[in-house]
C-alpha cells in the first residue's frame, strides 16, 4: 500500500490488523509442541471481518489461507456466540483435508483463524496420509463445525497415536486465539470500532480495485490447458479454460477426470485456494490478500470432478497433489496471456514414518521454475506449500530417525535461457520398525519449462535403492534407507543458460 493510494489512517490501521495476523502466527509456532508446526510452520493465521471476508493474512500456507473463507461461512452458520473458539477439519464442509485442523474464534471485529497440520489424527496408517485410502474415514477423525470443548479435545486426543503432541499443539492455536481477541479489543480502545469497521470495509475494497485494475491489463480471450496428476494407476488429466473479459476472469474446469477411487481428490474449497494463488501472481503478488483481491474471479468445476469431488471420497494426496498440479495448469493457461515463471516442482513429496506411538510427517522442498528474468531458486517449498524444512538436529532429536544425507540434486533443473532450480536430495535411515508412506508426483512427468525451455528433472523415490511408487505404503525395518530426489523446475527460454541456479 503505497501513501499516495490510500490515506495514511488506513495505512496504520491496515498494518496494525496484519500484525496481528502475523503475531498469531508467531505464537502458535512458538507454543507448537509439534516439530510439523514449531520447525516447518505448517500452519496459516488471518482475521475475517463481521460478514464473513477476509480482510488480513499472514503469509504463511496458500493451499490454508485460500480454503478459509469455506470453513469461517461454515462455523458462521452455526451461530457462533462471543467468546467460544469453534474447530472443524471435514473437507467437505470447510476443511482442506483431515490433519489440517482450523480453529475460528468470534472477536470484536469479527472472526480470528487458524489452521495447522497436525502430525497425526487417526486413520488406517500414521500421520494420517495412507497412500492407499479409498474414502475419507480411512484418512482420520472427522470433526464438523464443533464447538471446542474440553472433551472434544479428549476426543481428537484419544483418536490420535500422538495424543500428548494434539493437545499441546492445539493449545497453542487457542492461545493464538486468545492473542488475537486481546490485540483487536485493543486495537478497538485506540481507534474505535466505528473507524476500524470503516477501514477493514476500504481494505477490502482496496484490494479489488488493485485486482481488477491488474486484469484489465491483460488481453481479453479464452485460454486452455491441462495436466495431469500421476495416480498408481494411470495418469488422471486437470483440464482448464480461463477466461480474462474487461476486469474479471472466469476459471472452468470442464472437461476434468471424474473422481478418483483413491484420494487425489480435491473438494472445490481446494481448487479455489490454488487458483486465488496463481491470480496473486499473474496480477501483483503485492495487493493484500483479502477477500476483495479474489471477488473478481469465478471458479467454476464439474460436481463428481477430480478437483469438485463428491463426500465420502478420500482427499488427502488432493490438498497437497492436485492442488500443485491445479496450480500448474491454470499457470499454464495465463501463461498464453502473460509472462510467467515456468512450472516448479508441481508436488510436495509428503513422507510420513511412524508406530502406534509416534509419527513423523514433512514435505520436501525442490526446484522452482525459472522466471523470464532470472533462474529458478534450487531446494525450495513452491506453489502450494510455503512450509519449511526440518531441521536435522530437531527431526533426530525427536525421532528414531538418521538423516544421512541432504544437498542439492546438483543439474535437476531445466536448461534455458535461465535455468531451472535444482531439487534436493535427502536420505533418512530408520533406527526401528515402522511405516512409511510417500506420496509425490512428477515422477512419471517431468515439471515443463515455458518459452522453449527444457524440463526440469522428474522425482524418484528409492527404499533401499530400489525405486518405488510415487504413491506407496510399506512397512519398514530397522536399518531401511529412504532416498527422495525431488524435482527440479522447468527451464525458460531458449539457448544456453546465461544463469545458473546454484
Amino acid at each position: 500500500m503505497s501513501s499516495a493510494a490510500i490515506p495514511v489512517e488506513l495505512q496504520v490501521i491496515g498494518s496494525s490488523l496484519r500484525a496481528v495476523a502475523e503475531e498469531m502466527g508467531a505464537v502458535l509456532i512458538r507454543a507448537a509442541f509439534s516439530s510439523n508446526i514449531k520447525e516447518r510452520r505448517d500452519c496459516s493465521t488471518a482475521l475475517f471481518d463481521q460478514s464473513g471476508r477476509m480482510v488480513v493474512q499472514a503469509e504463511h500456507i496458500p493451499v490454508h489461507l485460500g480454503a478459509m473463507p469455506n470453513a469461517v461461512a461454515a462455523v458462521m452458520a452455526r451461530g457462533p456466540a462471543p467468546g467460544e473458539v469453534w474447530a472443524l477439519n471435514d473437507p467437505y464442509t470447510g476443511g482442506t483435508h483431515l490433519p489440517d485442523i482450523t480453529l475460528v474464534s468470534r472477536t470484536a471485529l469479527g472472526f480470528a483463524v487458524s489452521r495447522a497440520h497436525h502430525a497425526d489424527v487417526g486413520g488406517m496408517e500414521p500421520a494420517s496420509l495412507p497412500a492407499g485410502s479409498r474414502e475419507l474415514y480411512q484418512e482420520g477423525l472427522i470433526v464438523p463445525p464443533t464447538r471446542l470443548t474440553d472433551e472434544l479435545v479428549r476426543l481428537i486426543a484419544a483418536n490420535s497415536r500422538t495424543p500428548d503432541e494434539r493437545r499441546g499443539d492445539l493449545r497453542a492455536q487457542l492461545a493464538a486465539h486468545r492473542l488475537a481477541e486481546a490485540r483487536i479489543g485493543e486495537l478497538v480502545a485506540r481507534r474505535g470500532v466505528t473507524s476500524v469497521r470503516e477501514a477493514m470495509d476500504e481494505l477490502v475494497a482496496y484490494s479489488e480495485r488493485r485486482v481488477r485494475a491488474a486484469i484489465a491489463q491483460l488481453p481479453d480471450g479464452r485460454y486452455e490447458a491441462s495436466d495431469v496428476i500421476e495416480a498408481v494407476d494411470g495418469d488422471l488429466e486437470i483440464r482448464v479454460a480461463v477466461t480474462i473479459r474487461d476486469q474479471e476472469v472466469e476459471i472452468d474446469f470442464a472437461g476434468t477426470a471424474a473422481q478418483y477411487p483413491g484420494n487425489l481428490n480435491c473438494p472445490l474449497a481446494v481448487t479455489r485456494a490454488a487458483c486465488y494463488f496463481v491470480l496473486r501472481l499473474v496480477t501483483d503478488p503485492d495487493i493484500p490478500a483479502s477477500a476483495g483481491a479474489f471477488a473478481p474471479v469465478t471458479v467454476s468445476a464439474p460436481l463428481g470432478s477430480l478437483v469438485n469431488a463428491r463426500r465420502p471420497a478420500a482427499v488427502v494426496a488432493g490438498n497437497t497433489e492436485t492442488s500443485s498440479r491445479i496450480t500448474d495448469v491454470v499457470m499454464a493457461a495465463f501463461r498464453q496471456a502473460t509472462d510467467l515463471p515456468a512450472a516448479g516442482q508441481g508436488t510436495m513429496n509428503n513422507t510420513t514414518f511412524g508406530t502406534s506411538t509416534w509419527t513423523y510427517y514433512e514435505t520436501i522442498g525442490g526446484g522452482q521454475g525459472a522466471s523470464p528474468s532470472c533462474a529458478g531458486p534450487s531446494a525450495v517449498h513452491v506453489a502450494m506449500s510455503n512450509a519449511l524444512n526440518t531441521p536435522v538436529e530437531a527431526l533426530e532429536l525427536a525421532y528414531p530417525l538418521r538423516v544421512e544425507r541432504y544437498e542439492l540434486r546438483r543439474g535437476s533443473g531445466g536448461d534455458g535461457r535461465f535455468r531451472g532450480g535444482d531439487g534436493v536430495v535427502r536420505e533418512i535411515r530408520v533406527l526401528q520398525p515402522c511405516r512409511l508412506s510417500v506420496l509425490g508426483d512428477r515422477r512419471r512427468h517431468r515439471p515443463p519449462g515455458a518459452a522453449g525451455g527444457s524440463p526440469g528433472a522428474p522425482g524418484r523415490t528409492l527404499v533401499n535403492g530400489e525405486e518405488i511408487p510415487a504413491k506407496d505404503t510399506r512397512s519398514l525395518t530397522a536399518g531401511d534407507v529412504v532416498r527422495t530426489e525431488t524435482p527440479g523446475g522447468g527451464g525458460y527460454g531458449s539457448g544456453g543458460a546465461r544463469e545458473s541456479s546454484g
